[in-house]
């Protein structure tokens, strides 16, 4: 089993009052996650406390592929009960979250996520995107329509396509990819990447220990006066 040095920070920001997003680590199991929650105090930070508290309740069996699968199962479940929970507690107004989760085993993890919070790999100087968003602006990238540099000022950048809560029917996806030792993978909520460019986060993101490229990461956004939650999980890929 690898060995995984992991840090998870979350943080108010500069400007709003609570902090709706979520986080959960479980290096032991090979299992982080980060969710940004959405409604406002008590409907966003409840969507987002519901999803990490499933994930962190799930077991670890064996057999990888059965992780990954009770890991959407356990997504599902949750976002039934958000439903159900504005429905009744909220008259049905919008009570949702977005969540980003990493299950890693020896060689490859698998990016489960639905809405814009992200997940990244940092290999040899190289930063990879893995998860793309379910955004409005991304659906126009992939069009053609905007280039990324575009989509970045876009008024519609924060218009989400997907969130846990979001639709009776839930639609994740999953990225399989390979991991090797001296790997970082960075989950984060959007409040991160908003503050800081690829060049900053591939540049901190390789400061020292993970808790050091972690709270590089949160002091750089923090230092641009965050206009948003900021959370963000730095993992490291030990040897075996």
């Amino acid at each position: 089993m690898s060995i995984w040095e992991s840090c998870a920070l979350t943080d108010v920001g500069a400007r709003r009052k609570h902090n709706e997003d979520a986080i959960m680590a479980r290096p032991e199991a090979g299992l982080w996650a980060v969710a940004d929650g959405m409604g406002g105090h008590e409907a966003g930070d409840k969507a987002s406390n519901m999803i990490t508290s499933a994930l962190e309740a799930l077991p670890r069996p064996d057999n990888f592929s059965v992780f990954v699968d009770r890991i959407e199962d356990a997504l599902q479940n949750v976002n039934a009960t958000i439903r159900d929970h504005a429905a009744r507690e909220f008259d049905g107004r919008m009570m949702g979250s977005t969540v980003v989760a990493l299950a890693a085993s020896d060689g490859y993890g698998a990016c489960v996520w639905a809405g814009d919070s992200r997940l990244y790999r940092l290999r040899d100087g190289t930063l990879e995107q893995i998860s793309r968003d379910h955004s409005q602006v991304q659906k126009l990238v992939d069009a053609g329509v905007l280039s990324a540099e575009e989509a970045e000022s876009h008024p519609n950048a924060n218009v989400i396509t997907r969130a846990i809560g979001g639709a009776a029917h839930l639609a994740m996806d999953v990225a399989m990819f390979d991991l090797r030792p001296g790997d970082r993978v960075m989950l984060c909520s959007d409040g991160l990447y908003n503050e800081l460019s690829a060049d900053e986060i591939s540049a901190r993101m390789g400061q020292g220990s993970a808790e050091q490229a972690a709270r590089a990461l949160l002091d750089g956004a923090l230092g641009q006066e965050a206009r948003d939650n900021v959370s963000v999980i730095v993992i490291e890929v030990g040897d075996t």
